[in-house]
């Protein structure tokens, strides 16, 4: 969790725009690493891949919950929540631009995009992460980076 902790954590940011949403995905995808079997990584660049996929679908299988879910709340629902507007109460990841135009993003691009500008990762890297060709992935950067620019002009 040290090594890879803070590169699951922003795969967990991308997807959801609530911390305790991030925060859900975070856990499960680190209590699925815990119940893996540690002979089924080759090395720390399998490793980490394995929990970027992890947390990824994770985030996927969680938001299809919510969208399934048909609880709404009301206004005097949100009455004494504990949600604060203060700026400085809240971390500066969930407040960027660059992050909310990143979760605008539809899967794919979003994935193998954030893998490349974020985790550095290159396009045969990602191809063989998420079991795509390598032009398709070249393609999907392409178009995410194309349309992140939009967003954030």
């Amino acid at each position: 969790m040290e090594r890879h902790g803070s590169t699951v954590w922003r795969v967990c940011v991308l997807y959801f725009r609530v911390s305790s949403d991030a925060q859900d995905a975070f856990q499960d995808t680190m209590m699925k690493y815990a119940l893996a079997d540690e002979a089924s990584f080759s090395d720390e660049e399998h490793r980490k891949a394995w929990l970027i996929r992890v947390a990824a679908n994770t985030c996927k299988d969680l938001l299809k919950a919510a969208h399934r879910s048909d609880a709404r709340l009301d206004e005097d629902d949100l009455e004494g929540s504990y949600i604060s507007n203060d700026q400085g109460a809240q971390q500066s990841s969930f407040s960027s631009d660059v992050v909310d135009a990143m979760r605008a993003l539809p899967d794919p691009p979003r994935t193998p995009l954030y893998l490349s500008l974020y985790e550095g990762y290159t396009a045969p890297e990602i191809a063989q992460m998420i079991d795509a060709p390598v032009n398709t992935i070249y393609s999907w950067i392409a178009r995410g980076k194309k349309q992140l620019k939009e967003a954030l002009s």
